[in-house]
């Protein structure tokens, strides 16, 4: 099975991938993106040493130079590919996935991900057909490591006006911990959990989008009476939130408490949302000021689209969450920040997250449903025959959502994943929960 994926390259080290592809990637990167430097970064897990070194071997031997960043997290390499003017990068990572699994991020010129249509499948083919011939004249490894007090230091305005929250953070023994710390320094009431580095995960996958794997941050949230918990991924791109209750919160809900944000600050305009996103957002944030656009679900896709649409945000339903004023790339400790400063004017206004919530929140939501089958396409097409001739609307550019005046439904096929995926919604949860049934039925006759 390839490592080679829609978005970047991941799979399970030493079987997926290995050294041999690793150096070739850093080979053939230059003459793919026409570059004579590439920005590196890597995450904590117990394989990316040894990618590190290869990728870097590679890239140097095709006579490029390598911009070493060290220790990342995968938001600071794309900051670092804008603010350097670097025209390449690469994040060693595998995000959210097990401890088993690692990858590679791949950006060109102003952070533009290079995905399955924009590099990855010519980078591919040239890993698996073309010669390595390395270089006489080798490229050079510079030391970047500076990045990361200069990345601090860009948070650092946005952290001012947070002093009085009483807060619970999982670091998700993940990259969050190179920076977070730094970033909150001036809250003194930050109860932090799994804040050391530990590319093993031991304590949960560094997974937040599994409910799961934030019961640890909900019980912390009760237990300290918090006014919020937040929670980040293995990188830290994604950030999930536990509200106030202790309650974990749908991420596609958080897409409209950062349009409240912007509203509170005179900015309103194009939000980006991911195909999935509840209607409970959309209907908040157009009732609001907002144009909201739906689109194909993934960072490489989303980065594109935010720029078509001149979005001031965007969100996805993973918890990935994009910004304008940060290259139009996702970063979970940019999300949490603009977050916390909701709650914080809530607090002030004797409110809390929860009570803007429960006024965000006004449909049942199926929450993201996965079915393991073989027969992906039939499924699809069968869904497709029942249920979208008496439509009121059918968006088909990822998978098929399916709208009705009462109820609607997305199918769509995992992009990493032997899955395939239903997210739906009604405004009666009677009618909801008769809906999944029935589609439910549909997919198990193709297992």
């Amino acid at each position: 099975m390839s490592a080679f994926k829609a978005y970047d390259i991941r799979g399970v080290w030493g079987k997926d991938f290995n050294e041999d592809t690793v150096y070739k990637i850093g080979y053939f990167l230059p003459e793919l993106l026409n570059t004579d430097h590439v920005v590196v970064g890597r995450d904590v897990r117990a394989s990316s040493p040894v990618i590190h070194d290869q990728l870097i071997k590679g890239i140097t031997d095709r006579g490029a130079d390598v911009w070493d960043l060290g220790l990342s997290t995968t938001p600071m390499v794309y900051w670092a590919t804008t603010h350097l003017n670097a025209d390449a990068s690469v994040q060693i990572t595998a995000s959210h996935n097990p401890a088993e699994y690692n990858g590679l991020k791949i950006s060109r010129t102003g952070a533009l991900p290079v995905g399955g249509d924009s590099g990855l499948k010519d980078l591919e083919k040239m890993v698996n057909e073309k010669p390595v011939s390395p270089s006489e004249r080798k490229g050079k490894v510079k030391d970047y490591s500076h990045v990361k007090d200069e990345y601090i230091e860009y948070f650092l305005p946005l952290s001012k006006g947070l002093e009085d929250l009483n807060l619970s953070v999982d670091c998700s023994n993940g990259m969050s911990n190179l920076v977070i710390k730094e970033i909150l320094a001036n809250n003194k009431n930050v109860h932090y959990i799994y804040d050391t580095f530990d590319g093993t995960f031991p304590n949960h996958e560094p997974n937040p989008l599994e409910e799961k794997n934030c019961r640890a941050l909900e019980k912390e949230v009760v237990k300290n009476n918090s006014d919020v918990g937040v929670i980040y991924d293995g990188d830290a791109d994604r950030v999930i939130f536990v509200d106030d209750r202790g309650e974990w919160v749908q991420p596609d809900y958080v897409t409209a408490v950062l349009g409240y944000y912007y509203g509170k600050k005179g900015r309103k305009g194009n939000a980006l949302c991911d195909i999935r996103t509840s209607k409970s957002t959309t209907d908040y944030l157009e009732k609001n000021g907002w144009k909201c656009t739906l689109w194909k679900v993934g960072h490489a896709f989303a980065k594109i689209k935010i720029r078509e649409i001149k979005g001031i945000f965007g969100g996805e339903l993973a918890g990935h969450y994009y910004f304008q004023d940060f290259g139009n790339c996702d970063s979970g400790v940019l999300a949490s920040l603009l977050v916390l400063h909701v709650v914080e004017d809530l607090k002030k206004e004797g409110r809390k997250l929860s009570d803007l919530l429960s006024e965000i929140v006004t449909y049942a939501n199926s929450r993201e449903t996965n079915f393991k089958l073989e027969n992906k396409d039939g499924a699809i097409k069968a869904l497709y025959e029942k249920f979208a001739p008496n439509s009121l609307r059918v968006m088909d550019f990822d998978g098929y959502r399916i709208e009705y005046s009462d109820w609607w439904f997305n199918v769509r096929k995992s992009n990493t994943e032997p899955y395939l995926r239903i997210v739906a919604e009604a405004k009666d949860p009677e009618v909801l929960k008769e809906k999944m049934e029935e589609i439910s039925s549909i997919i198990h006759q193709f297992e």
